[in-house]
């Protein structure tokens, strides 16, 4: 087992806090927002659930005759021909893209117009610390989200109240106007990011990310320490954070139909809780893969305190190109594609199709945008990249992860989409947060916290909404050769459907 460095937080040195309550509302305007709520309370429940500019009014072609006219005027003017038309294309390309988007952005209505938004002031829900900001941004002159979000980490503007209650209403005083400063990043960051994602880029940018701090990690994940999606089994009851993420491991050693004696390779495991879970109650053989050293040693202290024999079962620190190709009867991925990047995971799908076994199965869970997406999404997006996780770009729509899975020599036994589990789960992380304040503060500094803090509630809000939400997916390998009938009991999409059509009497004819 791997001993523990004198630097590496383990679970007998966290602190833990019970989830506290929301905040109270303070924002609430008494008046109906012009379409009907929920009321459920396994999450937060939006009071003024408004739809954003997007891709409805946002047109390729006229785009794509910018991209073209532009250049093709100049050479016009200038009586050049083909060589003048490519250069001035080449030239242009890029500040036609950025004008483009930003007008659309800016001037493109809400996609409908069903919320009705309280109309009140930007000073109502902020207060700016400088003069020429509040000269700048007043009444009904919103503030880009995205110039709000950099000015929010530096300091210099506050929310006049809990965090999550007042991006709840940020339609009535943010735009998503895209800026100056975003397209900059996208160009000169994300971009390099999502071109290469060599090894030692992601041994750069992913290693210290996990590593900064088993307690920075503690402070919202709580005990059972799972930095992914948990699975509600009540809307109507606020279940608590550890009875998601149990449920949500439940749901995937069932989902690949998990037997004792098994071996089971769970790839990007972080603290591997899934292993121990696996393992204990379910009798797996579990190797456990992550790049980070603390997270390491904290699942192999996690499996020696559960009396887990390394025989067993194991947390090793690698990376996931180098994986021995042993074979396995089951694979788990959660979330581990991210940061595979979109042009590498059709490879890396191959790669763990050549581990499984012909007979056995794998779980993928991954995050992934909507089709029919609005400027938010990307807004949202590009601050968890620049943040958050940093060279993490695999969070696609779903059509293009079954590409990716069929690509590899996989078919698709079931899907699910989990996106509004996981706002319930990030809404029990925020609170987990904001309720460690003090220690965060002293550890890392106010505006550390206030980047996960922004984060975290501004995440409640887009995977409850659809700008971002979660796939699990089960596969097996698209042989003639595979027993699918075996599978058939695992399928509980149709299996649960059926049992709730005759639970109620309704699933014959008379």
């Amino acid at each position: 087992m791997t001993t523990k460095s004198k630097d590496v937080e383990l679970s007998d040195d966290i602190q833990w806090i019970e989830t506290p309550a929301q905040a109270p509302p303070k924002f609430e305007t008494g008046e109906s927002c012009g379409i009907a709520l929920t009321n459920a309370k396994s999450i937060n429940n939006p009071p003024l659930p408004a739809d954003g500019p997007g891709n409805e009014s946002f047109s390729n072609l006229l785009l794509g005759g910018a991209i073209i006219g532009v250049p093709g005027l100049l050479t016009y003017l200038l009586g050049g021909g083909k060589k003048t038309f490519i250069f001035f294309t080449l030239v242009t390309v890029l500040p036609v893209l950025v004008a483009f988007w930003t007008y659309t952005s800016t001037f493109s209505p809400r996609t409908n117009e069903k919320v009705k938004l309280p109309g009140r002031p930007v000073e109502h829900y902020i207060t700016f610390k400088r003069d020429e900001d509040r000269a700048k941004w007043s009444g009904r002159n919103k503030i880009p989200m995205q110039t709000f979000s950099e000015m929010y980490l530096d300091g210099l503007v506050d929310f006049n109240g809990d965090v999550l209650e007042i991006l709840e209403y940020r339609h009535d005083w943010a735009s998503f106007a895209f800026t100056w400063d975003l397209f900059k990043f996208i160009v000169g960051t994300f971009f390099v990011d999502v071109l290469f994602h060599t090894k030692a880029q992601d041994e750069e940018q992913i290693r210290p990310n996990y590593d900064r701090g088993n307690d920075h990690y503690a402070w919202f994940l709580g005990p059972r320490m799972i930095y992914t999606s948990g699975i509600i089994s009540d809307p109507d009851r606020e279940e608590t954070l550890e009875e998601l993420q149990d449920n949500k491991m439940a749901v995937v050693c069932e989902k690949i139909g998990l037997k004792e004696g098994e071996t089971m390779l769970d790839i990007g495991c972080g603290w591997g809780t899934l292993a121990k879970f696996a393992s204990l109650n379910y009798g797996a053989k579990v190797t456990g893969l992550t790049i980070a050293e603390n997270q390491t040693a904290w699942g192999n202290d996690a499996l020696r305190k559960a009396g887990i024999s390394e025989e067993q079962s194991r947390i090793v620190c690698m990376d996931y190109r180098d994986i021995p190709r042993t074979k396995y009867d089951k694979i788990t991925q959660l979330e581990m594609g991210e940061h595979v990047g979109i042009r590498k995971l059709t490879g890396f799908f191959r790669q763990c199709y050549d581990m499984l076994n012909d007979d056995g199965c794998m779980y993928v869970q991954l995050s992934g945008l909507r089709q029919a997406w609005q400027y938010e999404d990307f807004i949202w997006g590009l601050y968890l990249n620049k943040y958050i996780f940093r060279g993490a770009d695999a969070s696609t729509p779903l059509w293009y992860y079954v590409k990716c899975l069929e690509g590899a020599g996989f078919e698709v036994k079931g899907i699910d989409t989990v996106g509004v589990h996981y706002s319930g789960t990030l809404w029990r992380w925020y609170r987990n947060w904001v309720g460690n304040i003090e220690a965060i503060k002293a550890k890392y500094g106010p505006r550390w916290y206030r980047i996960w803090e922004l984060f975290l509630a501004w995440s409640v809000i887009a995977s409850r909404q659809g700008s971002a939400t979660c796939y699990q997916m089960v596969v097996v390998k698209n042989l003639n050769s595979t027993h699918r009938i075996n599978g058939l009991a695992s399928q509980f999409g149709l299996m649960g459907a059926l049992a709730k059509s005759r639970e109620a009497g309704k699933s014959r004819l008379p």
